[in-house]
């Protein structure tokens, strides 16, 4: 890779911008059953927004390509991503359009349950990628996710080919089956236990087996993020455990959108799969130690 001074940008996140509607409950409600929740919190997400934000916060020079609307929520989404210190000039505001939604009840053990409503996210298209090529080739790394239409991922992934960007590959929500094309780009593929057993076809595997079927599909490299107990790496080399760091958790929402920007960050620094990964797992864990997506994310001052 070129030396990182040659570019514009750090890191280039294509992706959603959600606002994030979140309450607390002391159980989770079984089908057709109601109960009371905390107060409803309103704060900015997403998961493209979210890795951007992760990566601005920690130093890196982040640009975001994606659209909100005219309403109050894209208005939140911009002045959040504006206080992390991500470049707002490629977020397109349109008019009209609703924000991305994301509905989020957390339970008592501090892991969630998501429901997403698009909304602008389904309107960035690939002649937004197409327009933002010179942006593509003026960033290290370019983060993607599949919270925007698959279209509009595989336009941005083709151009980061073309220009020589490396992807990292955040395949979430996961599809059955990913278009090889994504596959092979991926430097790295990142993705959780449940998405790694649904995209290696080995839902009864262990998360090495997985690994290793995802890289023989054609994947460059993968990271499997294994919650507490940190991450699996496999690159050219052998598989390697990165351990986890012990902290309480009061809310896991966004933690690997964390792990996903802070990883973006040290590889386009250079540093080695290995060493970006243990990074965003201290990262990741910092990050469940707060409630909310973005407002939990670190600085890089108060991980040192």
């Amino acid at each position: 890779m070129s030396d990182n001074h040659a570019y514009d940008y750090d890191v280039l996140v294509i992706g959603s911008a959600n606002a994030d509607l979140t309450v607390r409950v002391d159980r989770r409600p079984g089908p057709g059953e109601t109960v009371l929740g905390t107060d409803l919190v309103e704060s900015a997400g997403g998961k493209g927004a979210n890795q951007a934000a992760a990566a601005a916060r920690l130093g890196a020079r982040t640009a975001l390509l994606a659209r909100v609307g005219d309403d109050a929520f894209g208005q939140l989404l911009l002045e959040a991503q504006h206080a992390a210190g991500t470049e707002l000039r490629h977020v397109l505001v349109e008019k009209g359009a609703r924000t991305g939604t994301a509905m989020i009840v957390v339970g008592p053990d501090g892991d969630n349950t998501i429901v997403v409503s698009p909304g602008a996210n389904a309107r960035l298209s690939p002649a937004d990628v197409r327009a933002a090529r010179e942006v593509v080739a003026a960033s290290s790394v370019v983060s993607l996710q599949l919270e925007i239409a698959p279209e509009t991922v595989r336009e941005a992934v083709e151009t980061a080919t073309e220009t020589g960007t490396r992807v990292v590959l955040n395949p979430s929500p996961a599809p059955e089956s990913l278009d090889p094309r994504l596959l092979a780009a991926a430097d790295p593929l990142v993705v959780n236990e449940h998405e790694a057993g649904l995209l290696s076809g080995l839902p009864a595997g262990t998360p090495a087996d997985r690994a290793h079927a995802l890289r023989d599909r054609g994947a460059r490299s993968v990271v499997i993020t294994l919650g507490a107990e940190g991450a699996l790496v496999l690159d050219t080399g052998a598989l390697v455990h990165v351990p986890g760091v012990k902290v309480e958790a009061v809310d896991t929402t966004g933690a690997g959108d964390a792990f996903t920007g802070a990883l973006a960050l040290r590889l386009s620094r250079g540093a080695t799969l290995e060493d970006a990964a243990r990074f965003a797992v201290r990262v990741g864990a910092a990050s469940v130690t707060r409630p909310g997506a973005q407002p939990s994310y670190p600085t890089a001052e108060e991980l040192a």
